[in-house]
């Protein structure tokens, strides 16, 4: 797996995201936005990043904060994100910066490259907030992510096919998110799919994660979610029209 490391600016501040992909490319290879939880684009979110980008794509690690800052605990990582969560234009703005970021490190047959979107827990809200504005995606998938807006999809805004993977006992984002998000997919006519895993709190695909009724890894649900996350984008991919 080769990396390297991106930069560009927003609104004055650079960022320093990593491009993952294997060693040798093809011109047809699909793109993969990978968005990180609250930590930032820290040695664990790049490891989930290598797994999913594996032979297939072309990915792109998002930093959010600015500079390839990482996050030094949970407190860092709420204040951080915590500040995007409350400003959506900008949230959204460094998305979109990352999605061309990522087009253009590819150059040639950029524009022809389909483009999927992952991210984890508050990488999740991170995707969904770019499926929003009518980012051209082929799929958005949200993993233990967050779900609600300040500025939620008009009809017709959302292009992406969304996927949203969830554990039921989420006391991060619970089941009345889930509800509110459901109300604005069917609103603004999406095509989207959510699952749901019982028992399962928060940050269930992330090894790491290990407090205790809040976030909590879960083998089985790691699992599951990774083979849904993989045939879900093969079937979006493969359906040119989007039909």
């Amino acid at each position: 797996m080769q990396s390297k490391e991106i930069e560009y600016d927003v609104d004055g501040v650079t960022f320093k995201s990593i491009l993952l992909s294997a060693t040798e490319t093809r011109p047809d290879q699909p793109l993969m936005l990978i968005a990180p939880n609250w930590i930032g684009v820290s040695p664990e979110a790049i490891k989930r990043a290598e797994r999913l980008v594996g032979e297939q794509y072309i990915g792109l690690v998002v930093d959010m904060y600015g500079k390839g800052r990482v996050a030094q605990g949970p407190d860092e990582a709420a204040e951080l994100a915590n500040g995007l969560r409350a400003d959506t234009r900008t949230r959204r703005l460094r998305m979109q910066a990352a999605l061309r970021a990522l087009r253009a490190a590819v150059g040639d047959h950029a524009a022809v490259r389909p483009v999927v979107a992952v991210g984890f827990c508050f990488g999740g809200g991170n995707v969904l907030e770019l499926a929003r504005t009518g980012a051209d995606l082929h799929a958005a998938v949200s993993i233990h992510g967050d779900l609600v807006t300040k500025a939620p999809a008009g009809k017709g805004d959302i292009k992406a096919d969304i996927l949203i993977l969830h554990g039921s006992q989420d006391p991060v984002e619970p089941q009345a998110h889930r509800l509110s998000l459901e109300k604005e997919l069917e609103s603004a006519g999406a095509r989207w799919q959510m699952c749901v895993f019982g028992g399962l709190v928060h940050s269930f695909c992330e090894e790491e994660a290990d407090v205790k009724g809040i976030a909590e890894y879960s083998p089985w649900g790691a699992r599951r979610s990774y083979a849904m996350l993989d045939a879900i984008l093969v079937d979006s991919l493969s359906n040119t029209s989007r039909s």
